[in-house]
């Protein structure tokens, strides 16, 4: 009966039924938009545990995140699951997204097992009983044994993160999920307008070395991959790969999955250059011996870095007028301070389904268009 549902569903209008989880979340919430925009689906569900006025949201989030389109929902409880992919047509949605799950480095396994792995299994299960036509996991590019060169789908895995060995291990189990139609998309660092994530951190960071007039010093080496991704080139890959998805025969075996990254082959010399020449600041980086120290004694150095930066952030804010809370900070989280490359390869799905990067890379205007974005906010001092 389900099957007959879910059909229907595409057949009626012509357009999918989405359903995005953490759909108020960073990714979740421009996947919405740029779907609610461009009017590719007969309906939308966003579910979040969070309400839309407690989510920082900008202006042009607000119709596609709008109350009628929102259920606060924590899904990754089971008693949630029936109001969360009930529709009042009772027919199934076409595609759901797993946005959700922790989003924060550096937190205890207990975190990441709760908040995201047992989300993305819980909704795995439901989605295979209704037999939803593709269900979209969000995963991450650090699952990867690190290397400077490119890695591939199929290259060796080993999480270099807490947040992805969590990740990983959810892909394997929904892998084993019988009938559920599964594609797994791993991200290199997505940044764009509003993000508070690892470029956000490096944006912060180099704020307070302009405002202390002093030179902003990497650890490691210049050519340490720190790839990245546009926020906007994540949420039309993830809907390229769900239509790619339905296009033949379901339950594709093995489980597609596909790095999404721009061409730019970011490294931390990449991001040196582009803060000092936007911040008019000296960078440069540690020689080997501070390097090897850090390596030995990484708790330390991030305390360090921490409080050398938090109190002229505060002051920064202060001296702004800026009172609010804001998710801007130069805190570096110690996963993030790693001597680990994010190397992706990201032609297999380029290939597979003729999709095309609008961000190629990283620029000096890119991330002009972030500061603008945080100044809009009233977020940057």
């Amino acid at each position: 009966m389900a099957e007959t549902c879910t059909q229907t569903t595409a057949q009626d209008s012509g357009k999918p039924a989405v359903l995005i989880i953490g759909g108020l979340g960073y990714i979740g919430r421009f996947l919405t938009r740029y779907i609610h925009e461009n009017n590719l689906a007969s309906e939308i569900r966003i579910v979040d545990k969070h309400l839309p006025e407690l989510a920082w949201l900008a202006p042009e989030f607000q119709e596609a995140c709008s109350k009628e389109r929102f259920m606060q929902a924590d899904a990754s409880r089971p008693q949630s699951l029936e109001r969360i992919f009930t529709r009042p047509n009772n027919l199934q949605f076409d595609y759901v997204f797993n946005c959700g799950g922790e989003t924060r480095y550096s937190q205890d396994d207990e975190v990441y097992r709760a908040r995201s792995h047992a989300l993305s299994l819980a909704l795995g299960a439901e989605a295979a009983k209704r037999r939803i036509r593709c269900f979209i996991e969000l995963s991450t590019g650090m699952v990867y044994s690190p290397q400077s060169t490119p890695r591939k789908e199929t290259d060796k895995l080993k999480p270099w993160s807490k947040l992805a060995k969590w990740k990983l291990q959810a892909e394997d189990d929904l892998a084993k999920i019988e009938g559920l139609n599964l594609l797994v998309m791993r991200c290199a660092h997505v940044y764009g307008a509003y993000t508070s994530k690892f470029l956000a951190t490096a944006l912060c960071m180099a704020r307070v070395y302009q405002f202390l007039g002093k030179e902003m010093k990497f650890l490691w080496k210049d050519d340490l991959r720190t790839n990245t991704v546009h926020v906007e080139d994540v949420v039309r890959a993830l809907w390229t790969g769900a239509e790619w998805y339905v296009k033949e025969p379901l339950n594709r075996k093995p489980v597609p999955v596909f790095n999404i990254v721009d061409h730019g082959n970011t490294s931390q010399g990449t991001m040196a250059r582009l803060l000092s020449e936007i911040f008019n600041i000296n960078t440069g980086f540690h020689g080997t011996l501070i390097s090897a120290f850090a390596r030995l004694n990484m708790d330390h150095v991030v305390d360090d870095v921490n409080d050398e930066t938090l109190d002229p952030w505060a002051d920064l804010q202060t001296k702004a007028g800026i009172s609010q809370s804001t998710p801007l900070s130069p805190f570096m989280e110690k996963e993030l301070l790693k001597d680990t490359d994010l190397s992706l390869d990201g032609s297999k799905f380029e290939q597979e389904t003729g999709f095309k990067y609008e961000h190629e890379k990283l620029t000096i205007e890119e991330l002009r268009t972030v500061i603008e974005s945080y100044k809009a906010m009233g977020w940057w001092p």
